[in-house]
């Protein structure tokens, strides 16, 4: 039968709008997801051997973290026109995160508290071993000082040939500053970083395709390692954090973004690759870049996304703080231990340093669980092995969680700076400004330089950094 004989009634998409729609980089990862799952599933044996795909992206897109935080921050800093913003961006920020921390973590408590999802199982301790555990759970946790001072790198340029992001962060606010100060003779470092940065942008943009190849080989791995079996035991556990965490990115992010004068819904509308992304790999560093360049398309200004965001990956983990709590107090419930409110809350102020030290990476937020049963003598850190069999499934609540907490934080930081372009930031997020994603696009006016207060005015051209994703 041709086309034109199709039978009345029937309605067929045009090839050209579902070649369109398979384009697009959040609809290919979706499908990458959704593959991966049933892979996983129907045959697990051949899933689980597909964790190199997953584990090959996200190296990728590691190896470019470092030199796109180092470019961005360091021509952010050397090109506004008051360096002291940078204290107060960044006294602004860590007092968002403790707030914000805090909050998520009382919610996590609060909830496990009510619905009790470890009452009734009567764990007998005997029987618990750390056997089996990853060595990370067991080993000895640094202490605050420790974690301080391994912001510190051994060299200058060691910190962009590591994994972390804080050390990153310090030497490129020094080397940024350096640059301001130089005058005349940074002039000319500060052009060539920001032709770099163009560089990197485009090179993360092409290894972003790959993105739906991760996801596919991560899901397929999860699913066909731990199977779907380990839920039914635990389902209660799983389901309420994964509800808590729902809870707090629509009703407390939401508010937030209200009260800056934004809307929730189109904001994750606009962050839907990163956030299937994210989905498919349990983990927030592959999205760091593209979520730096979409910042800056929404209006935000250059110096607040590159000092917020990656600062928020290790001092802002919202999902990450309601995990701790609610998986330390469930391990309560599991083996009959009762906590008193006290004990509860000296927990809750051990969680607020051992959540510092969990990266964006996969499997962070149990070895930052693990720390807080270390430093605390309430509950075993053998206990761990009753929920190590679902953390898989709860990481990617804690990874999007934390997510779009931290582009709430960018924003909101932005707003409270001045230096948030509110009229562009409602039209990006309408839709009305689409952020450009081939090598076309070009560079995006409107771009606002950090400055003493809020009234700081409009350059002249935005940094076209942002423009490439």
């Amino acid at each position: 039968m041709s086309r034109n004989d199709a039978a009345p009634g029937t309605v067929t998409a045009p090839p050209h709008r579902i070649r369109r729609l398979l384009s697009l980089l959040y609809v290919q990862c979706l499908v990458g997801v959704v593959a991966g799952a049933a892979v996983g599933w129907l045959w697990p044996s051949f899933g689980a051997d597909l964790k190199p795909l997953g584990d090959g992206f996200i190296a990728l897109v590691r190896m470019m973290i470092a030199p796109i935080i180092f470019c961005t921050v360091v021509h952010g800093i050397a090109s506004m026109g008051n360096a002291r913003a940078v204290g107060r961006v960044s006294l602004k920020a860590l007092l968002y995160f403790e707030v914000l921390t805090t909050v998520a973590m009382v919610i996590g408590l609060v909830v496990v508290n009510v619905v009790q999802p470890g009452s009734g199982l009567h764990v007998d301790t005997s029987t618990l071993s750390t056997e089996g555990l990853p060595p990370e759970a067991t080993a000895s946790h640094e202490s605050f000082a420790g974690f301080v001072l391994a912001m510190i790198p051994d060299t200058l340029l060691s910190a962009l040939t590591g994994h972390e992001i804080l050390p990153v962060l310090v030497i490129s606010v020094l080397f940024g500053f350096g640059l301001h100060a130089s005058g005349e003779a940074g002039l000319g470092i500060a052009r060539g970083i920001e032709k770099l940065s163009k560089v990197l942008f485009t090179l993360i943009r092409w290894v972003m395709r790959l993105a739906p190849l991760g996801a596919f080989g991560s899901m397929a791995f999860t699913i066909g390692n731990y199977g779907l079996d380990t839920l039914r035991h635990l389902f209660l556990l799983v389901g309420s954090f994964w509800l808590t965490a729902l809870f707090f990115v629509l009703v407390v992010l939401g508010t937030v973004m209200r009260l800056n004068g934004l809307r929730l819904l189109p904001f994750l509308r606009y962050i839907r690759e990163e956030l299937l992304i994210v989905l498919g790999t349990s983990s927030t560093e592959p999205v760091l870049p593209r979520m730096m360049g979409k910042l800056q398309h929404v209006g935000a200004s250059k110096p607040v996304v590159g000092i917020t965001l990656p600062a928020g990956y290790s001092f802002n983990l919202d999902g990450t703080a309601i995990y701790l709590t609610m998986g330390s107090v469930f391990l309560a419930q599991a083996l009959g231990i009762d906590l008193s409110l006290t004990q509860q809350l000296s927990m809750l102020a051990v969680m607020l340093l051992t959540s510092k030290g969990a990266a964006g990476v996969t499997g962070s937020g149990f070895i930052a669980l693990a720390a807080t049963l270390s430093a605390v003598p309430h509950v075993p850190v053998a206990a761990l092995a009753l929920i190590f069999g679902i953390d898989r499934f709860m990481s990617e609540a804690r990874a999007l969680t934390s997510l779009v907490g931290n582009g709430v934080a960018t924003l909101a930081v932005a707003k409270w700076e001045g230096q948030l372009d509110e009229d562009r930031a409602k039209a990006v997020l309408r839709g009305d400004i689409p952020y450009p994603s081939g090598p076309e696009a070009g560079p995006v006016p409107g771009e606002k330089p950090v400055d003493d207060g809020p009234k700081a005015t409009a350059g002249t051209d935005r940094d076209p950094v942002a423009a490439v994703g």
